[in-house]
């Protein structure tokens, strides 16, 4: 997996062209007699995967392909001639002019009463700015991408939903949210080995919303040299916007390293792996940790790192209720950001539909050296490869995420550090192999037990070395405990460790887990 920088939204990774769709686009009133639906979809991705994949190489014309990435900024939609107007609904559609990193076209239809009509492109629907564009461009064009404006916060303002623009990334918002992580179709070889490769939406069609309809229906067409798939998107917007996606995928080849339901984000820096840059703003991140929920029902917390090299955690499961990168840390005061508002950036959370058998929730943390760049992969991947000619259809919920506390019910970690094992203003020097690990444990019934604070037990665990002392007391602050554990490994070693709190039997907290390796 490269270093993909966030300016460029990871789209200099195009892979092929957009074709003409195969529907005739007949302009009538009443209902096809064979109404377009997503079998349709589905049958277009099952004969490209029948066929050797074709890399089609696209030219644009002048000057399109020379823009720079201001040039390029300075082109909008203009909003007056948004799509999905005319239908009456309260969605609008937006397009993604070519240029810049954007080179290869996708083809965007509009579905009406089942009939797909390609939307051709049109000087008039773009604004250039202080761009001259002497010569006319061709009506087969095509776009970027596209994006959807619905009334998130406000009646009278169509705020941006969802945008589908560059490879298979999309993103999208629920209310009072700002845009930072992304999800994706599909991540193929993002282990290393064999290249990544990216497969991409080639071409999308758009349901014409009915005047009463809260929902937007989204179909797209993937396609890469190792597999073929189609895509439904149901998007419901709300204060935590939810997608109801499926995806049916037929590989050419067998897919070894596949990640289902991928979501890529960026971590910087926070309070357990701080840089020290020369950075007024604590902490720069669109997510802070991975949450998992694993098949099992157990809740488990790994805080994310920009580690000094690629690693790779992995969670093995048996068919797994839900995984997602969070940004649970929501204080202003921790990034003094009045830019990138990363305190309002939602989590994404998957939560899969039907059984998806063994496999791992797999964690990449790359190594970044600003916070330009994402570098914070997790998907599902299972444990058999997909074989070439096999077809293969999952369903899952994807939410965006802000307040944490609904997860689940009970206590959650809230800050995790960690520092040389000895006493504040101490002179003793510091033994790499020797490490204190103090997390926070806030919510669910913590409170109850401040006034016996007795009955709380700290239960680590580690994989490797030696624990060789803990403690834990109540913490105010957080109106729950805090709790530290010291451990020493021996020089080349690696461990997990792993801590939670309960009361007797009863288990009060997530698993908060985290690696520690000493060179």
């Amino acid at each position: 997996m490269m270093n993909l920088s966030r300016r460029a939204l990871l789209q200099s990774l195009l892979a092929t062209a957009a074709v003409p769709p195969a529907w005739a686009q007949q302009q009538t009133g009443a209902p096809a007699p064979n109404p377009f639906r997503f079998e349709d979809v589905v049958r277009r991705a099952r004969e490209l995967a029948a066929a050797p994949y074709e890399s089609i190489p696209v030219q644009l014309p002048e000057p399109l392909s020379r823009l720079s990435f201001d040039d390029y900024r300075d082109i909008r939609f203009r909003p007056d001639r948004a799509h999905l107007a005319s239908g009456g609904g309260p969605f609008r559609m937006h397009l993604f002019h070519l240029g810049f990193l954007y080179q290869r076209p996708v083809t965007v239809n509009v579905l009406r009463d089942g009939v797909p009509t390609p939307i051709p492109y049109q000087r008039e629907l773009f604004d250039y700015g202080r761009n001259k564009i002497e010569r006319p461009l061709p009506v087969n064009l095509g776009f970027a991408g596209f994006r959807l404006h619905y009334p998130l916060n406000d009646p009278k303002v169509f705020d941006e939903l969802i945008a589908f623009v560059g490879a298979s990334y999309f993103r999208f918002l629920g209310a009072g949210q700002k845009y930072g992580l992304s999800a994706r179709g599909l991540a193929l070889n993002v282990e290393g080995g064999a290249a990544e490769e990216f497969p991409n939406f080639r071409e999308f069609w758009i349901e014409m919303p009915k005047p009463e309809s809260e929902r937007a229906t989204i179909y797209a067409l993937l396609d890469s040299p190792s597999v073929a798939g189609a895509y439904r998107f149901e998007i419901y917007p709300s204060k935590e916007t939810t997608l109801d996606i499926t995806a049916t995928l037929f590989p050419r080849q067998t897919l070894a390293n596949v990640g289902i339901a991928p979501l890529t984000s960026m971590y910087f820096e926070g309070e357990n792996d701080q840089h020290r840059t020369d950075d007024f703003r604590p902490e720069l991140h669109d997510s802070d940790g991975l949450l998992i929920q694993s098949g099992a029902g157990e809740w488990i917390w790994r805080p994310l790192r920009n580690p000094p090299q690629k690693t790779i955690s992995s969670f093995h499961d048996n068919n797994p209720r839900g995984f997602g990168l969070m940004q649970r840390d929501r204080v202003f005061e921790n990034y003094q950001d009045l830019e990138a508002y990363y305190h309002q950036r939602p989590g994404y959370w998957v939560e899969p539909i039907g059984q998806w058998g063994e496999g791992r929730v797999e964690l990449v943390e790359i190594p970044t050296p600003d916070e330009t760049h994402d570098n914070i992969v997790v998907s599902w991947e299972p444990s058999r490869p997909y074989e070439a000619g096999q077809e293969v259809t999952l369903s899952y919920r994807l939410r965006a995420m802000s307040a944490m506390g609904a997860m689940h019910s009970g206590g959650g970690v809230v800050n995790t550090f960690h520092t040389p094992p000895r006493a504040s203003g101490s002179n003793q020097p510091s033994d790499p192999t020797h490490r204190r690990f103090i997390i926070d444990f806030a919510g669910g019934n913590l409170p109850y037990y401040f006034g016996d604070p007795g009955q709380v037990q700290l239960i680590p665990s580690t994989s490797a070395g030696t624990i060789t002392n803990t403690f834990l007391m109540p913490n105010d602050h957080t109106t729950g405990f805090r709790a530290a554990i010291d451990v020493k490994l021996e020089p080349g070693q690696s461990t997990d460790l792993r801590a939670f709190l309960k009361a007797g039997n009863r288990t009060l907290t997530e698993t908060w887990t985290y690696p520690w390796s000493v060179e």
